[in-house]
């Protein structure tokens, strides 16, 4: 079939498997370029086949030679109707990997539960023996308790009072308010429960307990804080909620690694960047788009790839000690958050319409780099094509 972008809401509904091989072998070429990292040998990441999740698994493989498991939950292509991105985009990587001479291996499922927890940590035993970092990047709109079975949903909203600013719709490129109505409580718990510390507690504890930590094993979780202009709806929000329950979690899971051979476990708080999460969270997309505009003038704009890398080279590995903030978290955001940055999306941002979008912020950057998460806009891929659907997973 010929598969062309099919845009929902925040969402593209289609997936281009070439077009995803295609992106998974640019983030494979930019690791390369920059020289190998002295770093993990034996990486699980949980989370692995979009955003940074995927760009730590490339990163570990490609520039330390690691060998590597992903966990995710993808959908396979189904009559009429590709997969996701990130079923593509894990058989791009496990094909890139193997025929370098790297292991990879990929557990397909929920990773919230027992029974996928299981699986991996009798890959582990099978094939590794034990790994030296694991990377937790999951982001789900549900989560299914392992111990009770209550399923609990993700949302995005304000605490407190309702929050009103400007948005913008990136398909149609309309500037507009919109406002959002607080959480309840019960809504609050729900995000903790599906965003916070808990299931990567779990994780850690399994894979503990199971004896396939390595001595002076890692640990890193990703997070995100952001410009106040944002802070209503995430830092403050009921995502900040969960994140501030992340950093909890950081805490016990670092004193229960240091125990383990002087391991260690921390926050990495990144950079603003378009991803399928970012993309659902009003006002987020509009404040990428300004500060893509003011980075890329300055030519220190990075995308997953580039902090990843950023973060391995120069944060945990090549002989490198972390600079931790005051919170004890890293912070590869730091690009952004510097203050004549800062200054210049507080310029911009009240004057933005949408008549003059286009001119004020990078949108069409916005576009290009959201249709690449789904394998569209990438140099060399013939779209006009048929291309089979029907990949299976390896």
């Amino acid at each position: 079939m010929i598969i062309k972008p099919k845009i929902r809401g925040f969402i593209c509904v289609t997936a281009h498997p070439d077009g995803c091989a295609a992106h998974v072998q640019e983030w494979i070429k930019y690791v390369k370029s920059k020289g190998p990292i002295a770093g993990p040998k034996k990486v699980l990441v949980i989370g692995s086949s979009m955003g940074y999740g995927l760009a730590s698994r490339v990163t570990a493989a490609f520039g330390s030679g690691a060998a590597t498991i992903g966990v995710f939950f993808e959908r396979p292509s189904e009559e009429g109707r590709p997969a996701t991105p990130g079923w593509y985009n894990s058989i791009a990587f496990t094909q890139a990997a193997r025929a370098a001479g790297l292991y990879a291996r990929n557990v397909m499922g929920d990773a919230f539960s027992d029974d996928i927890k299981a699986q991996v940590i009798a890959a582990i035993k099978a094939d590794l023996g034990q790994v030296d970092l694991v990377v937790y990047s999951l982001a789900s709109p549900r989560r299914t308790h392992p111990k009770t079975g209550v399923v609990h949903k993700n949302c995005i909203k304000p605490i407190g009072a309702p929050y009103t600013n400007k948005t913008v719709d990136t398909d149609k490129g309309i500037v507009s308010e919109v406002t959002i109505e607080p959480a309840t409580e019960a809504e609050i718990s729900d995000v903790v429960a599906v965003m916070g510390g808990e299931d990567w507690e779990l994780w850690i504890q399994a894979l503990a307990d199971a004896k396939v930590l390595a001595p002076g094993a890692q640990s890193v979780a990703y997070s995100y804080i952001g410009p106040e202009v944002t802070w209503a709806i995430y830092k403050n929000g009921t995502i900040g909620h969960a994140k501030d329950d992340l950093e909890r979690a950081a805490k016990a899971i670092d004193a229960k690694l240091k125990a383990n051979g002087n391991g260690r476990a921390f926050i990495s708080v990144n950079k603003a960047l378009v991803t399928q999460s970012s993309s659902a969270i009003p006002v987020v997309p509009l404040y990428i788009s300004i500060l893509y505009k003011i980075m890329k003038a300055r030519g220190t704009h990075e995308g997953c790839i580039e902090q990843m890398q950023r973060l391995f080279a120069t944060q945990l590995y090549n002989g490198n000690t972390a600079k931790f903030d005051e919170a004890g978290r890293v912070r590869v955001d730091d690009l952004e958050m510097i203050p004549e940055v800062q200054d210049a999306v507080r310029r911009i941002w009240p004057a933005v319409t949408t008549e003059n979008l286009e001119a004020q912020t990078d949108i069409a950057g916005y576009r290009s780099e959201f249709l690449k998460l789904f394998g569209f806009g990438l140099p060399g891929v013939n779209y006009e094509a048929e291309v089979e659907p029907h990949v299976p997973m390896i």
